[in-house]
């Protein structure tokens, strides 16, 4: 009763601060430019936390860290690791910049509109549009996972309840207040993560004894597989090719991902990139190094009958069910803000999507084809056309997390969900980073990697759905699961993309030195940025 009594006050106060925003920031969404970017004049604290709360959803807290720590043990620290410096410092460092110099120039708003313009090809555009639409929405869907035990916690009430009220406020505050509203939430909704992640931790090892203690309760479980004492407090765990493959999913993944990649788009100044570096690799170090750090204790909860079918310990391994069990007998207070904080997780990422899915299809697909049949469209009929696919998308998510999980029978939407990422990010990542630094990327290599990264994708879909097997070799290990083919997918691209692009028909040179001239252009700067000549 305690328990539920001040999860709802929370909650409450949470879901008040969320909406007021949203009313506060319709002053910020008056134009295109506004709603979708903040008119490209975001600061670096709103910008830096966009990223990380874009990045870390509940699917991290509840779903990966369970399972991956599961895994690994403690060595799923890595992943938190390697996100943080891999996918959070090493993006800003290499595409903040010339990104938002370069969209710019441009006149790009999404990702979509960047290979349209940068490559010249109005078909490029529509393709990537289309993947965005088809790959977007069943990751969005993949935010309300782990929702459910975590609510069972604190309330008895169906899992479908929760996700239509996550959904609604989420919707509520994009489509009143757009990125500028996205942003401010996303910051508060950060700060709650960054408290929350490091009081559970506290909590769980007190639960335990203390960290040397929960430490020592590690390094006496065996690995089954391998036989190995201790695999799981050591320092790569028991299977360190899986753990790389883990890695380089979650890591690299990012720098293809549009609803992440967007955020560059909005930055306000070289200074803003400057802080915004060091605040989001922090964050990501506390959150996401925090979240595995966390789920690398799960084993010692192996007696718990909630994690197995049924509740029978031994039976099958219910993967998102491991971090509920570790707080259910905690303070009432932690378990309440256990719930804010995957809440704040996944609302932030949640409206990041929304409002990349939308925009991307209003921009790039919807006012083209008006334009083609002649048809102005007014600044206000684009916001309304945003604000309505913003409401589409929410609804549609909501819908398919909710078949899904009224229905064991629906795999595919599951699997969808799995691959979504990889299909992304590989599609896109090659094309958009070569893009901004070599000027002899061709139409015909963005086209092959479009369709390597969906296609590697889909076969690994097929595959899953209709239980398929290849013979023992490479394919075999490539389609493991959608972790390895979603590495594949990119690693693939980076290196397809200038291999085809070396042998196909080069780009007009004019019109790409005039695309890259942006990057040439003469700016003054204070003497403490730039020491100058003498």
């Amino acid at each position: 009763m305690v328990k539920a009594v001040i999860t709802i006050v929370m909650l409450t106060a949470f879901f008040a601060i969320m909406i007021g925003v949203g009313l506060y920031c319709r002053k910020h969404s008056t134009n295109v430019d506004g709603f979708v970017l903040g008119g490209r004049s975001v600061g670096p604290w709103l910008t830096a936390f966009a990223f990380g709360t874009s990045y870390f959803s509940a699917v991290i807290f509840v779903g990966y860290a369970g399972q991956f720590g599961w895994e690994f043990g403690l060595a799923s620290t890595w992943i938190g690791l390697g996100n943080a410096f891999i996918g959070s410092l090493l993006p800003w460092v290499i595409l903040g910049r010339r990104t938002r110099v370069m969209t710019q120039h441009l006149g790009s708003k999404t990702m979509p509109d960047f290979f349209g313009k940068r490559y010249q090809s109005g078909s490029l555009k529509t393709i990537a549009s289309v993947i965005v639409f088809l790959f977007l929405i069943p990751y969005t869907a993949s935010l309300y996972n782990g929702l459910s035990s975590l609510f069972n916690s604190a309330f008895n009430i169906p899992y479908w309840l929760v996700i239509i009220i996550m959904a609604a406020l989420t919707g509520v505050y994009v489509i009143f207040g757009g990125y500028m509203a996205t942003a401010i939430n996303d910051f508060i909704q950060g700060i709650i993560m960054l408290v929350g992640i490091v009081a559970v931790i506290a909590a769980v090892l007190v639960d335990n004894g203390g960290f040397m203690e929960a430490y020592r309760g590690l390094s006496v479980i065996e690995n089954g597989s391998s036989g190995l004492m201790g695999a799981y407090s050591s320092f790569l765990g028991p299977n360190p090719v899986f753990l790389l493959f883990v890695v380089i999913l979650t890591s690299l993944g990012t720098w293809g991902l549009p609803q992440m990649v967007g955020k560059f788009y909005s930055i306000d100044s070289e200074d803003s990139i400057k802080k915004g570096t060091v605040i989001s690799t922090i964050f990501a170090i506390i959150v996401a190094g925090g979240c595995y750090f966390l789920g690398g204790f799960g084993r010692l909860y192996a007696n718990n009958s909630a994690i197995w079918a049924n509740g029978e310990v031994g039976s099958k391994l219910l993967k998102d069910n491991i971090v509920p069990a570790m707080l259910s007998e905690l303070n009432p207070v932690i378990v309440a803000t256990v719930i804010v904080l995957v809440l704040a997780a996944s609302m932030s990422t949640l409206s990041s999507l929304v409002l990349t899915s939308s925009s991307t299809l209003t921009l790039d697909v919807i006012v083209p084809v008006m334009k083609k049949r002649d048809k102005k469209v007014s600044e206000k009929q684009k916001l309304l056309i945003l604000r309505l696919f913003v409401l589409f998308f929410v609804v549609v998510s909501a819908v398919i997390a909710i078949v899904k999980d009224s229905f064991p029978g629906a795999t595919f939407i599951a699997q969808m969900m799995g691959v979504s990422w990889g299909a992304l990010a590989g599609a896109f990542l090659a094309p958009f980073l070569y893009g901004l630094y070599w000027k002899g990327v061709t139409k015909s290599a963005v086209v092959v990697s479009f369709i390597f990264g969906t296609g590697v994708e889909i076969v690994q879909l097929v595959k899953d759905i209709c239980g398929l097997s290849f013979p023992e070799g490479f394919l075999s290990f490539v389609f493991t699961n959608s972790l390895y083919s979603g590495v594949f997918a990119m690693v693939g691209g980076l290196i397809l993309v200038p291999v085809v692009s070396l042998i196909t028909k080069k780009p007009d040179k004019d019109e790409v030195d005039k695309m890259f001239a942006c990057y040439d252009r003469k700016v003054l700067v204070d003497a403490k940025q730039n020491l100058g000549s003498k």
